[in-house]
């Protein structure tokens, strides 16, 4: 499937390999990416007002993904949020359901499923 042209996504984890990894795959699906070891350091650029779709790490030193997404939500802005995490914590799906998470997708997980769900956020795949 062609990636639609100016379609930015946003990769925000504190663990580095799977950031670069995560901003790589995003990259070869024709999307430009930018990546970030915060949320703090998210929200001190341009891409928190740009961004088409986030893919965000929950637990983080700092700001947490959960309240990253709240913020968003505060300020009016609503971009998708895909949410991953390595946690089996029975709460997430609700928090990630109350805050307005579009998915959560636990860590690991196969490439295609994180496409799929890039796809489905931005609207270029109907939802299953």
């Amino acid at each position: 499937m062609p990636a639609p042209t100016n379609v930015h996504i946003v990769v925000i984890d504190d663990d580095d390999s799977f950031r670069i990894a995560t901003e790589g795959l995003v990259r070869s699906l024709g999307y430009t990416v930018a990546g970030y070891a915060s949320a703090e350091a998210f929200f001190d650029t341009q891409s928190a007002r740009d961004a088409d779709c986030i893919i965000s790490d929950i637990q983080m030193p700092g700001m947490t993904g959960i309240e990253m997404k709240q913020r968003l939500n505060e300020e009016g802005t609503g971009i998708a949020v895909i949410f991953v995490s390595a946690q089996t914590d029975a709460s997430l799906p609700r928090r990630v359901s109350e805050c307005g998470g579009f998915i959560l997708l636990h860590k690991p997980f196969h490439g295609q499923v994180l496409i799929d769900a890039i796809h489905r956020a931005i609207g270029t795949l109907a939802p299953q």
